[in-house]
């Protein structure tokens, strides 16, 4: 089957899972569990910084971020960066440790701990040569209010909250009050990639 990105590379779903035949996004329910929540959280995503680039300017200059164009890591644990950073990600996946952390809560601060602490890839450092078939054509998932509409209609009575699925839920503390996560407020996860093989269309490393 084929696999496509939506919004971001990264994620990657298998077309039938997510599309009708006519290539429009299917009812939410009628999507699997797991593409279901990525797509919900890639809405969530799309127009986030990069979160290497909010590291570097902060929320004074977040106007001289780069929009993110890549994710990595798992919904709500998840590492979204610009073209530029994505080498620094991938050294620091590599050759600096990063590996250890998949599927660990801990992936994202790990890596904008590294970073911050003025981890960086060395200067000529390949990072992952993508090939897009069609990059303008790349879909992208319903904005946050269309979602929103879609689960009202379709989940009969259940009320989804796309809050749950924000930047700040993986915080969130026990009595519902988030905790605060200065870079991913702002720059706020592959389809599941293996590293080793530099292969968009490989499923990324679990433990």
């Amino acid at each position: 089957m084929a696999k496509v990105s939506v919004g971001l590379r990264g994620w990657r779903f298998e077309e039938s899972e997510i599309f009708t035949e006519e290539g429009e996004f299917k009812p939410l329910d009628e999507i699997p569990e797991d593409p279901r929540q990525r797509l919900l959280r890639l809405s969530m995503l799309v127009e986030k910084p990069c979160q290497a680039c909010y590291l570097v300017h902060g929320e004074e200059n977040v106007e001289r971020c780069r929009q993110a164009k890549i994710v990595y890591g798992e919904p709500l644990n998840e590492v979204v960066l610009c073209e530029v950073h994505e080498a620094d990600f991938l050294y620091w996946f590599r050759e600096a440790g990063g590996r250890e952390f998949v599927g660990d809560e801990l992936f994202r601060d790990e890596f904008q701990e590294w970073f911050a602490d003025g981890g960086r890839a060395p200067d000529g450092y390949a990072g992952m040569e993508h090939v897009d078939t069609d990059p303008d054509n790349m879909p992208s998932p319903p904005d946050a209010n269309e979602l929103q509409e879609r689960i009202n209609e379709e989940f009969d009575g259940e009320r989804i909250d796309l809050r749950e699925y924000g930047p700040d839920a993986a915080e969130a503390g026990a009595d519902g009050v988030d905790d605060a996560d200065d870079a991913d407020d702002e720059g706020d996860e592959p389809e599941e990639l293996d590293f080793e093989g530099v292969d968009l269309g490989q499923q990324y490393p679990r433990k």
